[in-house]
């Protein structure tokens, strides 16, 4: 946009004057391609999860869409709840909101980690003990963390989209926080020796 701003026209390849909004258009294309391809450092189970939340946020929808969905990212329903990320009743499925999260959560002894839940549980850790907390996970996390950045950034950019500014203020608030969590996770010494996830 900056480009717009410093020349007095910009114009396309066929000589003719570009205008503002085939500008953004190309912007946003350029966008999407590049957050699409960084899908592909996530696991199934994320990538279900941000098609969900895209679709229904943190709302119940019907069981048969998420089975449906489970199927095309390569994951099980019955998985995704085994990972601790949503509850599947009655015929109905949801995401487990960050409270709802386990609290003691060690990503060094889980299971099943998924990117999605890592996120989840740096922006708790965030809102709940400040940057110190949140770089004492991290430290746990190792590599894991870059990729869950990644994932609050695309998160961020969803909730823009759909107006959900709550979330979309949590998640960007790790993003803005994430250079100073980066230091103090290379600073504080561990509280406990353990071998940091890669």
């Amino acid at each position: 946009m900056a480009v717009f701003s410093r020349y007095s026209k910009v114009i396309e390849a066929d000589g003719s004057a570009m205008p503002v909004r085939a500008a953004l258009a190309l912007i946003n294309q350029t966008l999407d391609e590049a957050l699409a391809e960084q899908e592909g450092e996530f696991d199934s189970d994320t990538r279900w999860a941000v098609a969900w939340f895209d679709q229904y946020g943190m709302n119940e929808g019907p069981y048969g869409v998420a089975e449906t969905l489970s199927k095309a990212k390569n994951t099980a329903v019955g998985g995704l709840e085994e990972a601790g990320i949503l509850v599947a009743k009655a015929g109905k499925v949801r995401l487990l909101g960050r409270s709802e999260l386990d609290g003691d959560w060690d990503p060094t002894a889980a299971r099943r980690v998924t990117i999605w839940e890592v996120t989840q549980q740096l922006v708790r850790a965030l809102e709940q003990k400040g940057e110190p907390g949140a770089a004492d996970l991290l430290r746990k996390l190792g590599s894991l963390g870059e990729v869950a950045r990644d994932l609050a950034y695309r998160l961020y950019i969803i909730c823009e989209r759909k107006k959900w500014s709550q979330e979309a203020l949590a998640y960007n608030s790790l993003v803005i926080a994430w250079p100073e969590i980066t230091r103090l996770s290379h600073v504080a010494p561990p509280r406990e020796e353990q071998q940091p996830l890669r």
